[in-house]
C-alpha cells in the first residue's frame, strides 16, 4: 500500500484518538506482513454526513467501509454517522438498515461489540436537497452533537446522490453555514463528491464553478474508487521504488501500453441510466484515464498530494487531440446476442429500457499519443466494454522485443515480448512475462510468468477501496482524489468524441458477440502499428 508522509494533526491542535477504540473487543492476530503498521493516522473527531443515505452505494460500499474502519480501530474515538435523505426514517430504523447492509455486503461479519459503538452514535435527518430549512436543521443537529461531546469536530459530507442534485446540495451547504465551518483550521469542512463529475466539459466546468462559490479546492474530494484499489496504489511503488523498472519506463524500452476494463455483465435493469451514459462516459473518461495518468506520470518531487496530482495533470495535458475521422483513434460498438458462462445472453438492443435504434456504445476503444519526451511514439490503447469474455481490469506494459538474431529461425524458440501486467480486479496483483529455457538436452524456449497476488501474500481480507478513500478524506489527504483541473482536462479530450458520435448516430457503430473480446474496429486500432489486444 502506498504510504504518504503526513504532518500529525495532534501537533496542529487536534487531539489524537485513543489507540484502542473498543475495550470489549480483543484484537485478532495480524498477518506477519501487516505487523508494525500504524493503527490510525491522526484522524480528528469527525461527523460523517451521507447525502443519499438510503441509496445503493451507501448500503453496498459506504456503510461497510465505515464499519470496517471501526473494526480496524481506524475511526477516531469520537465519531458520529449521520444519514440524510428525502425519505423520513427514524434513527433506530436507519441503524437497522445499516446493520443489514453490513451483514450483506461487508468483507467481515457483523461484530456486535464493534457495531454497538458505531450504532450508538448513528442518527438520521430527513429533508430535501433543495430545502434550505432542512439544511439548517442538519446544521443544528451537528451543533447538538458537538455540544454533547463538549469539543469541536470536523464534518465530512459525502455526496452520494444523482448528479442532478450535486449543485443544490453544495449551494445549501454554503447557505446554511456548513461549508465554512472552522475554515483555516485542521477541522475545516470536507466534501466528497461521487462520480460522474459532469457529463461533458461544459457540465464539469459548471459544477466546478458551483464548488468555487462555496468551497475552496482543498476542501473538495472528487472520488474515483479505482484509485483506492491496492494495485493502483502499488503501481507508483513498483515504478519509483524498484531500480529495475524506472530506467526502462520510457520510449526506448516500452513498445506500447494496453489498459483493459472489461465486464461480463450487461446493462441489466440499468438500461435507462446507461442509455444516457455509455462506455466512454461510464469508464474511459474517468477510471481508465486515472490509470493512464498514474502509468505515464513523471516522478513527483515528493509523495505530497499536490505534487502527485500536478504530475498527473501534466500527463493529461500532453495527450494529443484524438483523430475522429475514418481510421482514426476511436472505436465503438454494441454487444450482440451470445453466450456468457454457457448461458444465452441478449444483445444490447433487446435489453430492458433500451431504444431499438440506440446509438449508445457498450464498448469503446481509444488510441492515445502522449507528446512528451518520455512517451513520444509509444501508443496507449484503452478499451472498456460490457458482456465481454471475463471481468478484468488490467494495465499491461509491453516492452520492446530484443534483437531476434540469436533465437530466430527455428521452431524451438517460442519468444514472447516481456510484459508487466498490473491486475486491478478481480484478483489484485501483478505478473511479469519472461522467456525461459525448457528443461531438456537441447535449447528450447517458452514464455514463463512470474506472479504476485495480494491474496496469497497478505491474506484474502484486503481492505476495500472505499475504506482507504474515506479514511484519507477524514485526515485531509487528497492524493487519491481528482483535482478540478484534472477532471476538466480529461473531459476536454473526450467531449469532441461524444459530440461526433452524437452527430453520427448509428453510423460507424460496430457490434461484437457477447462473451467475446470486442469488435473488429477496435482490433484495427492496434493493427496499424502491428499490435494485437492481449487476452488477460
Amino acid at each position: 500500500m502506498l504510504r504518504i508522509h503526513r504532518i500529525s494533526l495532534a501537533r496542529a491542535g487536534c487531539a489524537a484518538p485513543s489507540s484502542v477504540l473498543f475495550n470489549a473487543m480483543s484484537e485478532a492476530p495480524r498477518h506477519p506482513f501487516l505487523q508494525g503498521l500504524s493503527k490510525h493516522r491522526g484522524t480528528p473527531p469527525t461527523v460523517i454526513v451521507i447525502f443519499g443515505a438510503s441509496g445503493d452505494l451507501t448500503a453496498r460500499k459506504l456503510i461497510p467501509a465505515i464499519y470496517n474502519l471501526a473494526f480496524d480501530h481506524l475511526l477516531p474515538a469520537d465519531f458520529f454517522l449521520v444519514g440524510y435523505g428525502r425519505k423520513a426514517i427514524p434513527d433506530e430504523e436507519f441503524r437497522d438498515i445499516a446493520a443489514g447492509a453490513i451483514k450483506e455486503f461487508s468483507r467481515r461479519e457483523l461484530n456486535p461489540d464493534v457495531w454497538s459503538h458505531v450504532a450508538s452514535n448513528t442518527s438520521y435527518v430527513a429533508g430535501g436537497y433543495d430545502d434550505i430549512q432542512a439544511f439548517e436543521r442538519l446544521a443544528a443537529h451537528i451543533q447538538a452533537l458537538e455540544s454533547k461531546l463538549g469539543r469541536e469536530v470536523q464534518v465530512l459530507f459525502y455526496v452520494s446522490t444523482p448528479p442532478s442534485v450535486f449543485a443544490p446540495i453544495l449551494r445549501n451547504l454554503g447557505a446554511a453555514g456548513l461549508a465554512a465551518r472552522y475554515l483555516g483550521t485542521p477541522l475545516h469542512t470536507k466534501v466528497i463528491i461521487e462520480k460522474p463529475f459532469g457529463k461533458d466539459l461544459e457540465s464539469a466546468v459548471a459544477l466546478n464553478g458551483v464548488i468555487r462559490e462555496v468551497l475552496e479546492e482543498h476542501q473538495v474530494y472528487r472520488i474515483d474508487h479505482y484509485l483506492g484499489k491496492e494495485t493502483v496504489q502499488d503501481l507508483l511503488v513498483q515504478r519509483f521504488s524498484n531500480s529495475i523498472f524506472e530506467p526502462l519506463w520510457n520510449r526506448n524500452y516500452i513498445d506500447h501500453v494496453q489498459i483493459t476494463v472489461s465486464e461480463e455483465v450487461g446493462v441489466g435493469t440499468r438500461g435507462g441510466y446507461y442509455e444516457q451514459s455509455g462506455a466512454l462516459r461510464d469508464m474511459i473518461q474517468n477510471h481508465t484515464m486515472q490509470l493512464v495518468a498514474l502509468t505515464a506520470m513523471e516522478p513527483p518531487v515528493s509523495l505530497d498530494a499536490e505534487a502527485v496530482r500536478n504530475e498527473k495533470v501534466k500527463v493529461l495535458k500532453a495527450i494529443q487531440p484524438l483523430n475522429l475521422g475514418p481510421g482514426g483513434d476511436v472505436a465503438r460498438a454494441q454487444y450482440a446476442a451470445g453466450m456468457i458462462g454457457g448461458k444465452p445472453a441478449k444483445g444490447y438492443l433487446e435489453e430492458q429500457d433500451i431504444n431499438p435504434q440506440s446509438a449508445t456504445e457498450t464498448y469503446a476503444a481509444v488510441r492515445l499519443s502522449i507528446n512528451n519526451w518520455r512517451w513520444q511514439g509509444v501508443p496507449f490503447y484503452l478499451r472498456s466494454g460490457k458482456r465481454m469474455a471475463r471481468r478484468v481490469t488490467e494495465i499491461a506494459v509491453q516492452f520492446k522485443r530484443p534483437p531476434g538474431t540469436l533465437f530466430a529461425g527455428s521452431n524451438r524458440f517460442d519468444l514472447a515480448p516481456n510484459t508487466l501486467a498490473f491486475q486491478i480486479q478481480p484478483d489484485e496483483g501483478l505478473s511479469l512475462i519472461l522467456n525461459g529455457k525448457v528443461p531438456g538436452l537441447e535449447t528450447r524456449t517458452q514464455p514463463v510468468k512470474m506472479n504476485f497476488r495480494y491474496s496469497t501474500t497478505y491474506g484474502s481480507n484486503t481492505p476495500e477501496a472505499y475504506e482507504r478513500l474515506v479514511l484519507d478524506a477524514m485526515i485531509g489527504d487528497g492524493t487519491l482524489f481528482i483535482r478540478g483541473d484534472e477532471a476538466e482536462t480529461s473531459w476536454q479530450l473526450y467531449t469532441p468524441v461524444l459530440k461526433a458520435w452524437a452527430a453520427a448516430g448509428r453510423e460507424g457503430m460496430d457490434s461484437y458477440t457477447a462473451g467475446g473480446w470486442g469488435p473488429a474496429n477496435a482490433d484495427a486500432l492496434l493493427s496499424k502499428n502491428s499490435h494485437i489486444w492481449r487476452q488477460p
